[in-house]
């Protein structure tokens, strides 16, 4: 049984139905129009509501950052990369801009800090990615730290887990899927990279960035410029300005961004379906 707490994410784990929900348990010192909006959709979602005081809360939470929310959850199901690499059905968008044909996803190389990991699901889930790829070693756990970090996103993004990135990686080029890797030496800028074709973008651990052989597999290493005296971006800063540079150039109808071709002289190469 997992907790999540805060008013969002257990929001989103009852809208989002992907795993099944004991109870939630809502603070009742605290009458405000948000918790009788959360005790109607539960209700709503035959999920049974509980009144709590908010010490109780704050026990079950280990924190009272809790908002006057709880809910005890089942353990989350991650999915394999044939799951996402499975044809699914069209999403529905909940903006005016045009969705993608082509699949986007973001892969997590060593992310340990949860609160990191919270905000790159968020950013994911709001950018339209079509799935996540996390090591089950030297990677923050999705937890309620993370939960409540990405405001409940993380309920709905599609998250697979994997004992070897390396491989996991190799297997999307075997789909015809380009490996994208974000590092600071990299070439081209990321603003240069035409993101209209299934491709997946790594990004790597908070200061020491992508594992070597990481590195090796990706098809592009691309960078973001910097203007000023330091080297690099936060990971989930840098994640979000790809991410939604990707989503913007695959939602309009200009004509394509030729990849740039490499400087080295050509040579045989590891790229699609290796």
């Amino acid at each position: 049984m997992e907790v999540l707490y805060g008013l969002h994410p257990v929001e989103e784990a009852v809208r989002s139905g992907a795993r099944r929900l004991d109870c939630v348990l809502l603070a009742r010192e605290r009458g405000d129009a948000r918790l009788e909006r959360l005790a109607q959709l539960c209700r709503d979602a035959n999920v049974r509501v509980t009144l709590e005081s908010r010490d109780q809360l704050t026990r079950l939470a280990r924190t009272d950052a809790h908002q006057g929310a709880v809910a005890l959850v089942r353990e989350r199901a991650f999915l394999t990369i044939e799951d996402l690499l499975a044809p699914q059905p069209a999403k529905k968008s909940t903006s005016d801009a045009a969705t993608s044909a082509h699949r986007f996803f973001l892969a997590l190389d060593g992310i340990e800090d949860p609160h990191n990991l919270g905000a790159l699901l968020r950013t994911a889930d709001g950018a339209g990615i079509d799935g996540v790829i996390l090591p089950e070693r030297r990677t923050a756990p999705v937890s309620a730290t993370v939960a409540k970090t990405s405001a409940g996103a993380s309920e709905h993004v599609r998250i697979a887990r994997v004992t070897n990135l390396v491989r996991a990686l190799e297997q999307m080029k075997q789909a015809n899927v380009w490996v994208l890797g974000l590092d600071e030496r990299g070439t081209p800028d990321y603003t240069a990279f035409d993101f209209r074709t299934d491709c997946v973008l790594v990004l790597g651990r908070e200061g020491a960035g992508l594992h070597d052989l990481v590195k090796k597999t990706c098809d592009h290493l691309l960078r973001i410029p910097m203007a000023g005296a330091v080297s690099s971006l936060n990971v989930s800063v840098a994640g979000a300005v790809v991410m939604y540079e990707a989503m913007r150039q695959r939602n309009q109808s200009a004509q394509p961004i030729p990849n740039p071709k490499p400087a080295a002289p050509a040579k045989p190469r590891k790229g699609l379906g290796s």
